[in-house]
């Protein structure tokens, strides 16, 4: 035993570059045992430094968390989280303002363009929430995208919701959701998801769209006894007031 022990203590360590043999089969020769035992050590370096090269291969297979950068992993849960936010306060807003229009706080017409010019402009002091990243547009895009749905349903008569068709009609037809708030939904969305903050157009837009056309019709039916020449249903003040509520929204 002790012999045997000192037989495999002795083995030489394995050589920096131990080349990998291959032989064909000889015939049996005396000298054949010795050779196999000379063999022996080299074989077993190049299997060891094999199993090496494996693991280390093996630990540089890219992961999938190397596969999706961490920013960008991010960034798209940031903006998710964003996007539900601000349509969730976009959904309590208009709950709201049914509640309004359930009690008869305000008349229908008054109460139709407070939705008008609110739920655009709230929803536009949410956008800074958003990253800069690809997706951002589109996931805050998703509020007014919903939107869409909704007046399509209602208009349609495939959902019915009293109180919604008032607080956004003028005569409470449902079938008016197909026209105006459909045309206001779609164009926040298309501002949102294509001008998006890389555009002061898309501000524009929604401000001009909720503040200037919303405080023309409040002011133009109380203060528009001039009407237009070319349009006896618009007035001077309302065209007025429009010009100057849309700047100062756009502008602040």
């Amino acid at each position: 035993m002790l012999s045997l022990g000192a037989h495999v203590s002795a083995l030489p360590p394995c050589p920096p570059h131990a080349p990998l043999l291959y032989s064909r089969r000889l015939s049996p020769s005396p000298t054949a045992p010795a050779a196999a035992a000379a063999s022996a050590p080299r074989s077993l370096c190049f299997l060891r430094r094999g199993r090496s090269r494996f693991a280390a291969e093996r630990t540089r297979r890219p992961t999938m968390a190397e596969a999706i950068p961490l920013e960008a992993a991010g960034g798209l849960a940031h903006d998710l989280g964003s996007a539900a936010v601000t349509a969730s306060v976009a959904l309590a807003l208009l709950k709201f303002f049914e509640e309004l229009a359930k009690r008869g706080v305000f008349d229908q017409k008054l109460s139709r363009k407070l939705v008008h010019i609110s739920v655009g402009l709230v929803f536009l002091l949410f956008w800074p929430l958003f990253s800069s990243g690809t997706y951002a547009p589109f996931l805050a895009a998703l509020a007014p995208g919903v939107n869409i749905i909704r007046m399509l349903l209602l208009g349609l008569g495939l959902v019915k919701n009293e109180a919604m068709v008032k607080s956004m009609s003028r005569s409470g037809d449902h079938r008016e959701l197909l026209k105006g708030p459909l045309y206001y939904a779609t164009t926040i969305t298309f501002a949102t998801s294509v001008l998006w903050r890389s555009s002061p157009i898309a501000i524009a837009v929604i401000c001009n769209l909720c503040a200037g056309d919303g405080i023309a019709d409040v002011l133009g039916r109380r203060l528009g006894k001039e009407k237009l020449p070319y349009n006896p249903n618009k007035s001077y003040a309302g065209s007025i007031a429009m010009a100057v509520a849309g700047f100062l929204a756009s502008v602040g």
